[in-house]
């Protein structure tokens, strides 16, 4: 049985469909459709239905992928275990933020890249929250508090907003002092958002309400300074506005709920060297002291309500859009 018809039938099984499959694996339609012709063949037994709609396992695929996703899992680890410190190889997918990724990822990808010359490194910028099953990546950097799901996320460091508005705006509105009072404010957000602020231990939930929304944190920070309303963003987008007062921080007597940054990759048992790399330059970046910390749980893989997305992760905003 030829090892890489086993990987392009896992690849198939968990993106659900041919073509995603292949932009994960890098290669052609055509050699993906070829290589599960060839296993479905030497199997016997047909492992995959194919639709106009898409793909969807035989109860005998289903029941083969867990096999499979052990086998090629407990491969990567021999290899790894017997070469544990050759260079890597082959490409590494990445979704990041569009608003964050840039200006304060793209260095660290960057030296990703550096370090290991035989490695591809492809990441994709965007302000959405992608499907990295689906579409093909190998992770994703997302910022904000997580909610349950398949997928499995490492905490690479904290994440911290603010909660601010221009001193025209509060000239003319005035400032909240608590959370209750927010209902009285327009809130720049990006969708449907959640805002999560501490009382001591008690985590307080507000879902503000306002008229001017955006797909980009960056395009509320301009809100913000043009004084259409009360922002919740992050502090790496802030910071220079707050100490230029061209913006106001308020309601620290209310803090944010603090965050994470996260990296965020599909349900294995194992993370593959490469992504072990990315991770580890992540934490020397955003958190060194914890550089031993453990994943969390296949618990906390997609933004809540309460989450930054991916277009604000990394210097985004605490709240979050859901969608």
């Amino acid at each position: 049985m030829d090892v890489e018809e086993l990987r392009t039938f896992v690849s198939v099984a968990e993106a659900g469909g041919v073509a995603s499959a292949a932009r994960k694996l890098g290669i052609a339609k055509s050699i993906v459709s070829r290589r599960l012709v060839h296993l479905e063949d030497e199997m016997g037994v047909k492992l995959i239905e194919r639709t106009t709609r898409g793909t969807t396992l035989t109860e005998a695929g289903a029941t083969f992928r867990d096999y499979a996703t052990k086998i090629c899992a407990e491969l990567d680890v021999a290899k790894e275990t017997i070469q544990p410190t050759g260079s890597l190889r082959g490409r590494l997918r990445i979704a990041a933020p569009l608003s964050f990724g840039p200006t304060h990822l793209s260095l660290i990808i960057a030296e990703l890249a550096h370090r290991h010359p035989h490695l591809d490194v492809h990441t994709s910028y965007t302000d959405r929250i992608v499907d990295i099953v689906a579409e093909g990546f190998d992770c994703a950097l997302r910022l904000g508090h997580l909610q349950d799901s398949n997928l499995i996320a490492r905490r690479v460091g904290p994440f911290h907003g603010k909660l601010v508005a221009s001193p025209g705006y509060i000239e003319i509105y005035g400032t909240p002092k608590t959370p209750a009072e927010l209902a009285a404010h327009q809130a720049l957000m990006q969708g449907t958002e959640t805002w999560l602020f501490m009382d001591g231990e008690r985590v307080i939930t507000v879902h503000p309400q306002g008229r001017f929304k955006a797909d980009n944190s960056l395009a509320l920070v301009t809100a913000a300074l043009g004084g259409l309303g009360i922002a919740n963003l992050p502090e790496g987008l802030v910071a220079e506005h707050i100490a230029s007062g061209a913006l106001v921080s308020i309601m620290a007597d209310y803090p944010l709920k603090p965050a994470g940054i996260f990296v965020v990759r599909p349900p294995s048992q194992y993370p593959t060297r490469k992504l072990r790399a990315l991770t580890e330059l992540l934490i020397a970046r955003f958190n060194p002291h914890v550089m031993d910390a453990e994943p969390i749980a296949a618990s906390t893989a997609k933004p809540s309500d309460t989450a930054i997305s991916d277009s604000v992760a990394g210097s985004c905003r605490l709240p979050t859009i859901s969608g």
